[in-house]
């Protein structure tokens, strides 16, 4: 017998895996999700439902387990080498099976039209197992490795959330005519005046100001390199936003200001005059959009994520980029001047993409009309498999 046919509906949901480690993941979900039109459902899978912006109604948040951190609970030793078609498969977590179980029973009662993963090249392939289309967000970082090349050669789009010009050489053309690039994608990138910025941070307008934005995916920036970097430049004034990782024995000059945790990054962003900061997701699209002097410096990720950021910056000729922190006066001095020397604010700029949300939601729309024509699409309705049925 065959399968009956149902029409998928303007009104098809769309699912959403979102890893909850720093916030860009989160912050690019929220942008989507408002920009897409209002008659769409989506439905949000992620181990932390307290990460998001404000979002639109029509949005659910389910929490699932975490895949990638042990509770407690695992009974299994893993005693086979684990696949290199995959990343994080270890054997007996029971938090594992009930993540992907919570999304399989979702596929299988909410027919979505789409499934975007940002970012798990497993939930990217068990999308597509169970017979959904899916977008899988594409960062930086080595990842030509048999798990992300089945997650990339098995997605209907994929989304990266920087300009075409940061494109990685290795994204062959087959990867690029399915990409969306959308740059500045889930970043405010919208900045205060200067002069008033620097009057909320009590900073005279003739005061040089060296910015370290340090993010919050790692463990922070060390403060001891920080503090050398202040005493190559006594006339400037350093401060640091975001998390510091305090060294003991750092010898921190007078002009060297923590300020922490802020919320009002943007003024401090604005009031720079150069800037020191990872290569993450957040913090790159807030320096390109700022078209400020860039000390790129890349903090240890998966996959050398952030130190092919880098590379690419530095190419584009955006960013100065460094291996790690300046270990000396002497190499701070020298890579501060590069990046003020070299620095170029149009072709910074450049880089991110105007309402990139909306673009990106345009995208997802017309590839879900192109996935699914308006003419009907066969489904099973029934819970047997059609050949039982027929005896």
């Amino acid at each position: 017998m065959t399968a009956p046919l149902r029409a998928l509906t303007p009104a098809a949901p769309i699912g959403y895996f979102v890893h909850h480690q720093g916030r860009g993941h989160a912050e690019r979900c929220a942008a989507i999700v408002n920009a897409l039109p209002a008659h769409r459902p989506v439905t949000i899978f992620c181990a932390r439902g307290d990460i998001f912006p404000r979002m639109r109604a029509g949005v659910d948040i389910v929490v699932i387990p975490s895949l990638f951190e042990p509770t407690g609970a695992e009974v299994v030793q893993d005693f086979t080498a684990q696949p290199d078609t995959l990343h994080c498969a270890p054997l007996g977590w029971p938090g594992i099976r009930q993540a992907m179980g919570t999304m399989a029973a979702w596929f299988m009662t909410a027919h979505p039209a789409l499934m975007i993963c940002d970012v798990s090249a497993e939930v990217a392939q068990l999308a597509r197992i169970c017979s959904v289309p899916h977008v899988k967000v594409l960062q930086h970082g080595q990842r030509s490795d048999p798990g992300h090349r089945a997650a990339y050669d098995g997605a209907a789009g994929l989304l990266v959330p920087s300009a075409a010009c940061l494109a990685q050489d290795d994204w062959d053309d087959g990867m690029r005519a399915k990409t969306c690039f959308a740059g500045g994608l889930g970043v405010d990138t919208a900045l205060p005046d200067r002069d008033a910025a620097r009057g909320r941070l009590n900073i005279a307008a003739d005061q040089d100001m060296v910015l370290v934005l340090s993010g919050g995916g790692g463990t922070g920036f060390p403060s001891a390199p920080i503090a050398v970097g202040a005493r190559a430049l006594p006339d400037s004034l350093w401060l640091t936003v975001g998390k510091i990782a305090r060294d003991w024995h750092a010898t921190e000059p007078a002009n060297l200001r923590h300020d922490g945790w802020v919320d009002n990054v943007a003024d401090y962003i604005a009031a720079a005059d150069c800037i020191v900061a990872s290569t993450g997701n957040t913090p790159c699209q807030h320096v390109l959009a700022a078209g400020k002097p860039w000390v790129a410096v890349p903090e240890w990720r998966y996959f050398d994520e952030q130190v092919e950021k880098a590379r690419v910056l530095h190419q584009a000729g955006v960013a100065h980029a460094v291996p790690g922190l300046p270990s000396s006066v002497q190499q701070w001095r020298a890579a501060i001047t590069a990046a003020r020397d070299n620095h170029d604010p149009a072709r910074q700029q450049a880089c991110v993409t105007p309402d990139a949300a909306g673009k990106t939601a345009d995208w997802l729309e017309a590839l879900i009309d192109r996935l699914w024509p308006k003419t009907a699409t066969p489904i099973m309705t029934e819970s047997r498999p059609a050949a039982l049925a027929e005896t």
